[in-house]
């Protein structure tokens, strides 16, 4: 499989690493993250008047159709400068889903806002005691042209700032997909501390009203556009974290080559050279995982066990490279004046992200066992 990229993904991934360079310094973050929400309204308009929101959305509506591979760029550098700007959930999770599955009219009422970077969307993709997106407990019932909707949703990002959620619920033996108003009546949102600082919140319908125009799915279809949204998103949290986790490494390798102990230079001595380079085989690692993934997704062919793997590797990856990490800055890795304590952060909440390993390696077992048993 080849991973080389084009020309004009080279020059789009050079794009964004330059705006999300220049306004994520380590000074520029406090500023944003002293205030009520890690979100930089500057930086996510400066994006899309560098036309970076809508690299995944049509021409029709004001984007740049390049893909979703191209959009993981994108994603990447997101995660590599953790930078306060929801790419995930606004453009793969949501926008994406409302290009492809959406009406016209969908698609019109909303993404051009979101090309421009004046409407956010989001998607509910958890439920309290529930480990599968792909099965809600969410429910939805049939009333004049809409639906009513009753359940919980919890850890959705920017639901404060949404024109719409893209959600999920049981509907007539099926499963429908639905963008809710958040403002709507029987909708009620309430905060939630997320590990990484990223505005999360808690949505509770009770007999919340859905118009048919805001039907993303009927129970026909659902489940298959849901299972598209959230490999997608499993996908694209793996780019993130391959992001954050070569920003680790390279930080990590930064550090102890200027750092002095016993008048040398500590990345000379022998254990901690092998730790890095553990880092460094860790990041490679789950970088070409991710991308197999994503390559195959952006094709539109199966990639069930790819994304699965792919996600494995993040919950390890991201665990032992921010060990290591904090390992060899020592004490100063745990200070808050230095920026390694943000990708430390990152790293854990996309480790637990749709799924844990212990819960990926037992479904992926069991698809294992399935097909050796259909074929003994």
């Amino acid at each position: 499989m080849d991973f080389s990229l084009s020309d004009e993904q080279i020059e789009l991934q050079n794009l964004a690493r330059q705006i999300l360079g220049d306004q994520t310094t380590n000074e520029h973050l406090r500023d944003i993250e002293a205030g009520d929400e890690r979100f930089d309204e500057k930086l996510w308009a400066d994006l899309a008047e560098a036309g970076l929101l809508g690299i995944a959305i049509g021409e029709e509506q004001g984007g740049m159709a390049l893909g979703y591979e191209s959009l993981c760029l994108l994603v990447e550098e997101v995660g590599r400068s953790v930078a306060p700007a929801p790419v995930i959930p606004v453009l793969v999770s949501a926008g994406m889903a409302i290009d492809r599955f959406g009406t016209d009219e969908q698609k019109q009422r909303l993404l051009p806002g979101v090309v421009s970077g004046e409407t956010m969307l989001s998607a509910a993709l958890i439920e309290p005691l529930n480990e599968d997106p792909e099965r809600p407990l969410a429910r939805a019932k049939v009333e004049g042209e809409g639906v009513v909707l009753d359940g919980i949703k919890t850890c959705v990002p920017f639901a404060n700032r949404a024109e719409r959620i893209v959600m999920a619920a049981q509907q007539d033996g099926g499963v429908g997909l639905f963008l809710v108003d958040p403002q709507a009546e029987g909708v009620a949102l309430a905060r939630q501390n997320s590990t990484a600082g990223e505005p999360q919140f808690e949505v509770r319908l009770d007999a919340a009203h859905v118009a048919s125009n805001d039907i993303l799915a009927g129970p026909e279809e659902g489940a298959r556009v849901l299972h598209w949204i959230s490999q997608r998103t499993a996908a694209a949290n793996c780019m993130m974290a391959a992001g954050v986790v070569d920003r680790m490494t390279r930080m990590t390798a930064e550090y102890t080559a200027e750092r002095e102990q016993f008048g040398v230079k500590i990345a000379t001595f022998q254990a901690v050279g092998q730790r890095a380079a553990n880092c460094y085989i860790d990041s490679e690692c789950l970088r070409l995982l991710a991308q197999q993934a994503v390559s195959l997704l952006n094709e539109d062919r199966p990639a069930d066990d790819e994304v699965t793997i792919a996600k494995m590797w993040v919950g390890d990856v991201t665990h032992r490279v921010s060990h290591a990490a904090q390992h060899l800055h020592g004490g100063i890795g745990v200070d808050r004046d230095y920026p390694l304590f943000r990708y430390c952060l990152w790293a854990k909440q996309l480790e637990l992200a749709m799924g844990s390993t212990a819960q990926l390696t037992a479904r992926l077992g069991e698809g294992i066992a399935r097909e050796f048993s259909a074929n003994a």
